[in-house]
């Protein structure tokens, strides 16, 4: 074959290939999310007059285009894959894995971030709680940086004056220290949250230091489906699933959750959510504004309120056997203004519990 022949045959299969995907990314149907990065996809954008002038057109057609790629999954695993194990990078679009463990980058420190929500939390305070017989607590929950990030050589928060700051900022709590029970094992290797199975002594600490005990004694229940976390699909990389496992025991068989989003009673432990994308939310039901546990079997008429993020609906259902009633509060998705419609506050202990990824990245808080 001659070298022209060979260069002509080069440029039709170059064309080939390149009209074929163009062809192929035009005739596949729009993808409205992606499973694997539990996010929305981009959308093909309006085109008209003032968009296609003002430049939003294209803007939004290029997002359109990156997110529709065909085979864009495959792509990303691709790339991810050669920054890691070809190029050596120590982290990929803030995602890095040490000893088995995949987390994200949050760095640096957000001190904006860290006093908006205590303000917030202190208006809550104020607002309901500040006249009344009510013991209030505060406890930060560390992210899986706090033990992954500095001694890896990764850029990491000065977790010391994050939780000093906390502290400075909500004189009106007491504070629960838990940071020294936790390790890197209690949390998903694959995911951002802590593992229940492994936090009993957490849950326990937190109950003792409100004055209340718990069982201690439950039954592990593996879920059948793997688990693959928020990471897993952020990644790009083909990791090992994780086990999942949930802890119950005739108290906690007996609890009842009422959601007042839905106006009925669901499960502590909602199998159905399994099978979703993010199989964490088998906990409560996952994201929730609003909820009450009632504990028939409490041998106390102790009620508690814990104001969280996703990392209380893991650990709720073990606090739940020390109290009566335990009412969850989720101000991402209820505005605080409203909660004297839904809640008597009298003499119930308060527990403000929230990781650090949530304080440091706080714009989502109500």
């Amino acid at each position: 074959m001659s070298v022209k022949l060979k260069n002509i045959s080069l440029v039709v299969m170059t064309a080939v290939f390149l009209c074929g995907f163009l062809l192929w990314g035009i005739l596949k149907p729009t993808d409205a999310e992606s499973v694997s990065e539990r996010r929305p996809l981009a959308a093909f954008p309006a085109i008209n007059s003032g968009s296609v002038l003002s430049g939003e057109f294209m803007t939004g057609f290029e997002k359109y285009t990156l997110d529709q790629f065909p085979m864009r999954n495959q792509f990303r695993t691709v790339k991810a894959v050669t920054a890691f194990h070809v190029l050596g990078q120590k982290d990929n679009n803030d995602i890095y894995i040490k000893d088995g463990f995949v987390s994200k980058l949050d760095y640096p420190l957000n001190t904006g971030s860290i006093e908006y929500a205590a303000f917030r939390f202190k208006f809550v305070y104020d607002t309901y709680m500040a006249d009344k017989d009510m013991k209030v607590y505060l406890s930060v929950i560390p992210d899986k940086n706090y033990f992954m990030a500095e001694k890896n050589g990764y850029p990491s928060l000065n977790y010391e004056k994050f939780i000093s700051d906390m502290i400075g900022h909500m004189d009106f709590a007491e504070y629960i220290d838990i940071t020294q029970l936790l390790e890197m094992s209690d949390y998903y290797s694959t995911d951002t949250h802590w593992r229940q199975e492994k936090i009993t002594d957490v849950a326990q600490h937190l109950a003792a230091e409100m004055g209340v005990s718990l069982s201690g004694e439950y039954t592990v229940n593996k879920v059948d489906t793997p688990f693959y976390g928020v990471y897993y699909g952020q990644s790009g990389l083909p990791l090992p699933a994780d086990d999942m496992y949930y802890l119950n025991n005739d108290i906690l068989k007996n609890c009842k959750v009422y959601d007042f989003e839905t106006s009925e009673y669901i499960p502590l432990y909602d199998m159905e959510k399994i099978k979703g994308n993010d199989p964490y939310e088998m906990f409560l039901s996952g994201s929730k504004s609003l909820l009450t546990v009632e504990n028939s079997n409490a041998s106390t008429d102790k009620e508690l309120i814990v104001f969280r993020d996703s990392f209380g609906s893991s650990i709720a259902p073990l606090l739940a056997q020390g109290y009566a009633k335990v009412t969850l509060v989720d101000i991402r998705y209820i505005s605080p203004n409203m909660l004297g419609s839904f809640i008597d506050f009298t003499n119930q202990d308060v527990l403000f519990l929230y990781s650090t990824g949530v304080l440091n990245n706080s714009i989502t808080i109500k």
